[in-house]
């Protein structure tokens, strides 16, 4: 198409997509800043200005013209559950970007009498009670009401979970049911689940609830997987680390993404951990794993990456902020088993490890190893979370190699971590300057889906801003990051992460073609306005994946939603703002304060159905008494 004077012509080497008329932050140091680049079979072969890029322009180049809009390298999440929330995506109503209580049991509501019978109604991570407007959760009477019928299942952080009276049949709890191990069955007077979920502190019993939900099986499994996909390439996300995690089994839950690699519809490229799932097997199931793959066997859009996020049960500490920090049994003589195994194969691993408590405890098993020569033995390796990590355990990890991936699971758990462990804490939860300031390689990502959402722009504006989703400030600034340090860590060090720094996370000649074209600039959009941030065009290996504005109809078809009844299909997954096309400010505060009126109503109800206040009670104005 001929653009701005650009016109297509027979040559060589034509490129398969040039990207025009744009403002191009190329993450290279060498060229920081471009007007436009080319790509050709899924590599960038020039990146400059519009001229340069004119005589590569060939009868069949799609050409973009990105507005003046600004353009980056496609975002990294350095640690996402993306194969099981692909595998569940299209069953789960998402509450991420929700603002207020009264939408969200409004969306609840019409979702249950959409859902089939037999089938429930989930709400599984992405958001706070911090969000909403009432500064609240549901309550299981909330629930009922909402869904009389239909099991619902509320998963709120790390902490509880609500379930309506329906789910307490569906999954068998009564008054006779005990608390299972870590966890507390809230109950009556008379002794019945009222239908709160105490994590206590494990989550097991919130996680081992939901597994008693219908699943996804054959195709639809891939289906859901491919929405989740494209859903996370709407916020300009090109690559993926996944953690595993717990109900996440090799090989049967990494079937769909398996499969859609082999026929080439994956849009985002994933780097894949496993996860040892049966406590008292770990070192058995390692030993399988070693010697059937290598890490990096794979190609640039399913690998291996090496075992993670935990390698034994026993050495897992818990993140539920809640309660006090667990104390974990001896588990330094399987541990050191499992990262000796590990190293002996040449296998990278990352560690989920909350509090310093426990950091300290696995550094001193690798520094027993490192100091017989085998550790790190050339390998990569990193610490997840590290929310509590101290100086001289910083320290410790710049000295044996390692690296660090940091998640905004404090954009939905700040205000719960600062009334336990204190403001002083909170601000250094995590230490990120700190890390930043020894040279240590410390990637972005959010941990999504059960905790925190899967927008990537919520963890840019936590790193730059400190803020929580309910926006308590928590983290000064000394301990923030810039803008461009923090899409970095989106970037170029989760890349590293995978050994592909050469290759990803920069836009220069060589490295592949993944870009977004963003809806708003985020190096001057207004700091509270980087969550609104969307991707109006994603380019993964120079196929275009997602469109939207300008470019909708651009991007590749998808199949419909299955099941029909799915959320999905009604609401879609993150509620944004709509910024673009919102009403003006004043608009929307006084739609907020409307919401927030709306449930003072409710209030008022229910005071007077409990005889606490009168039906037609009004208020006094002295102004009228003459």
């Amino acid at each position: 198409m001929p653009v701005g004077g650009l016109v297509p012509r027979a040559v060589e080497n034509a490129a398969d997509v040039v990207v025009r008329n744009a403002k191009i932050h190329t993450g290279d140091a060498r060229r920081p800043e471009a007007g436009a680049l080319a790509i050709r079979d899924g590599l960038i072969t020039a990146v400059g200005a519009d001229a340069d890029v004119a005589p590569l322009i060939g009868p069949a180049t799609t050409v973009v013209d990105a507005l003046g809009r600004r353009v980056v390298p496609g975002l990294n999440d350095a640690h996402l559950h993306v194969i099981r929330g692909g595998l569940n995506y299209v069953l789960e109503l998402r509450w991420d970007g929700v603002t207020s209580l009264r939408r969200a049991l409004a969306m609840l509501r019409e979702q249950a009498a959409r859902t089939p019978k037999g089938q429930w109604v989930r709400v599984v991570g992405g958001w706070s009670a911090e969000q909403f407007a009432e500064r609240r959760l549901p309550t299981p009477a909330e629930l009922n009401e909402a869904a009389p019928d239909t099991p619902v299942f509320v998963l709120h952080l790390y902490q509880s979970a609500i379930l309506n009276r329906a789910a307490l049949r569906a999954v068998g709890y009564t008054a006779d049911t005990p608390d299972p191990r870590g966890g507390r069955i809230v109950r009556g007077r008379g002794g019945e689940p009222n239908g709160m979920l105490l994590a206590a502190p494990s989550a097991l019993v919130l996680y081992s609830t939901l597994a008693k939900a219908p699943a996804l099986e054959g195709e639809d499994r891939r289906t859901s997987t491919r929405h989740f996909l494209r859903e996370l390439n709407r916020f300009g996300l090109t690559s993926a680390i996944d953690a595993a995690g717990g109900f996440q089994n090799f090989p049967e839950n990494y079937a769909a993404v398996t499969e859609l690699a082999r026929e080439g519809l994956l849009t985002l490229r994933i780097a894949y951990h496993l996860f040892p799932q049966t406590p008292g097997q770990e070192l058995a199931d390692l030993t399988r794993w070693i010697e059937t793959v290598r890490p990096g066997d794979g190609d640039e859009w399913l690998r291996l990456n090496g075992a993670g996020e935990n390698l034994t049960w026993a050495a897992a500490d818990f993140e539920n902020f809640a309660e006090p920090r667990p104390e974990l049994d001896s588990y330094e003589g399987e541990f050191e088993k499992a990262v000796r195994l590990l190293m002996e194969h040449g296998w990278g691993f990352r560690l989920h490890a909350t509090y310093d408590e426990t950091i300290r405890r696995d550094l001193a098993v690798f520094e027993k190893l490192a100091a017989e020569g085998l550790f790190p033995a050339g390998n990569r390796w990193l610490f997840d979370h590290a929310e509590t990590v101290s100086p001289d355990s910083l320290d410790r990890i710049a000295a044996l190699g390692g690296a660090l991936s940091v998640q905004n699971r404090l954009s939905f758990q700040g205000e719960v971590f600062a009334r336990r462990y204190g403001p002083g804490a909170a601000a250094e939860a995590p230490p990120i300057r700190a890390m930043l300031d020894r040279g240590l390689t410390v990637a972005a990502g959010t941990d999504a889906t059960r905790v925190s959402s899967y927008n990537p722009w919520v963890a840019l504006h936590w790193l730059v801003s400190g803020r929580t989703v309910g926006g308590t400030a928590l983290r000064p600034r000394q301990n923030r990051v810039d803008r461009r340090t923090a899409l970095a860590m989106y970037t170029t060090a989760g890349a590293a992460l995978t050994g592909e720094q050469d290759v990803k996370g920069v836009l220069r000649p060589g490295c592949y073609g993944d870009l977004a074209v963003l809806s708003d600039d985020y190096f001057t959009v207004p700091e509270q306005d980087i969550p609104d941030i969307e991707s109006v065009l994603t380019i993964v290996g120079g196929r275009i994946v997602h469109a939207a504005a300008d470019y909708e109809g651009m991007d590749e078809e998808l199949p419909a939603v299955s099941p029909d009844w799915s959320p999905v299909a009604r609401f879609g997954g993150y509620q944004a703002s709509g910024r673009g096309s919102a009403p003006a400010a004043g608009a929307r505060q006084a739609e907020l304060l409307g919401e927030v009126v709306a449930e003072s109503e409710l209030h008022r109800h229910w005071r007077v159905e409990r005889g606490l206040a009168t039906a037609h009670t009004q208020p006094f104005d002295p102004c009228f008494l003459l």
